[in-house]
């Protein structure tokens, strides 16, 4: 045989049997992620997980992504008197399961966790409720670019209008320095009596407030003024008072306690600032439901859309056990941007809060796409 056969023959069998389980599906109609078939039956642990559960999930998270057309026919379907007899059943006959991969991650990326926080406080400013929770700002403007431009349908452009430019809207080291009683479009939901609490809460996205009275508020993400996120524990690593293996929000906010005089420094590192909405609602995400504990997900929507079901292979930060299970894409947030990226909300209470402080595990996502809206790009 000469040499060129033996080449044409080994190429030929490097397709055969690496090219096919190699093959990254682009389905760009959904997602800008790069997607790898599997068998839904053969992810870890999907056999073994409470499927009605996620099913009832999805059914709740329907009531608003049911709007979004790629999942229209399907939210219809799991809402059927019926569908709950077999949960299982429902997701292989209707959704084809899609492991996210990545060039620079490969099949492995960072899950983190949240919780819903509590805080105290009261709607009178005193001497120690003194720090205002804000609702959205008059005078901020959120700009979608879908209809301009349909390619930026996953962006927005948020500021306000300074005579007829739009500019960007204060950091929060300039909204925090305002004064609300003389800023015109500030107008505080309450205060509460922890600086460093409600720094914690803007990350969360939502939270509950207790009055004096023993009263409880929810306090809804309302709005963003448009400026980057950043990861203050990234600036207490570089600076060599806490070890990138101790970093969790627990380690952050006793340093943050214990060095007061710095504090706010690093804390302004951070130029992003949320602002809320009070709801009847218990925590609320994205979507614009209420939140599940241990069953639903924040993404980055460019990757994952909203209201659909991930399944998700990572690990429990405390007892390092195994976490394999459905959830529900549901919520979003200002550090939760990455193909293979996933922030899992644990609910509130104590234990919620040290999961989601300690949570930072490597994991592996896998997106469930509707059978009937999958569209493949060679």
């Amino acid at each position: 045989m000469s040499l060129l056969k033996i080449i044409t023959l080994l190429f030929v069998l490097f397709v055969l049997f690496t090219g096919c389980s190699q093959k990254i599906e682009h389905i760009e109609t959904i997602s800008k992620a790069n997607f790898q078939k599997v068998e839904m039956q053969n992810l870890q642990g999907f056999e073994n997980d409470n499927l009605t559960k996620a099913l009832k999930v999805f059914i709740k998270d329907c009531q608003a992504s049911q709007k979004n057309p790629n999942l229209k026919e399907v939210c219809l379907k799991a809402q059927e008197d019926d569908i709950l007899r077999d949960a299982k059943e429902f997701f292989l006959q209707h959704f084809t399961a899609y492991q996210i991969v990545s060039d620079e991650e490969g099949k492995e990326g960072l899950i983190t966790g949240y919780y819903e926080p509590l805080l105290q406080g009261s709607y009178t400013q005193t001497n120690r409720y003194k720090y205002p929770v804000y609702s959205v700002p008059k005078d901020l403007l959120t700009i979608q670019l879908s209809k301009a431009y349909p390619s930026l349908s996953n962006y927005r452009l948020r500021g306000k209008l300074k005579g007829n430019t739009v500019v960007p809207y204060e950091t929060r080291e300039e909204i925090e320095a305002l004064d609300y009683k003389t800023a015109q479009n500030l107008k505080p939901i309450c205060f509460v009596d922890n600086k460093i609490d409600l720094f914690f809460l803007q990350i969360q996205g939502s939270g509950k407030v207790e009055l004096p009275d023993g009263e409880y508020i929810n306090i809804g993400y309302g709005g963003q003024n448009g400026h980057p996120y950043y990861a203050i524990g990234r600036k207490l690593i570089e600076i060599g008072v806490i070890e990138k293996k101790d970093i969790s929000l627990q380690t952050i906010r006793e340093w943050l306690v214990q060095n007061p005089e710095k504090a706010d420094g690093i804390l302004n590192l951070n130029q992003s600032y949320v602002f809320f909405r009070q709801s009847e609602k218990t925590a609320t995400g994205s979507l614009g439901t209420e939140l599940t504990a241990n069953r639903n997900l924040a993404v980055d929507r460019k990757n994952i859309p909203l209201g659909f079901p991930v399944f998700i292979n990572t690990t429990n930060p405390i007892t390092e056990e195994p976490i394999n299970r459905l959830m529900i894409a549901a919520d979003t947030g200002g550090a939760i941007k990455g193909k293979i990226r996933a922030d899992f909300f644990f609910g509130n209470g104590s234990k919620a809060r040290e999961l989601a402080g300690k949570m930072k595990q490597e994991g592996e996502l896998f997106v469930f796409l509707p059978n009937n809206k999958i569209e493949k790009k060679d």
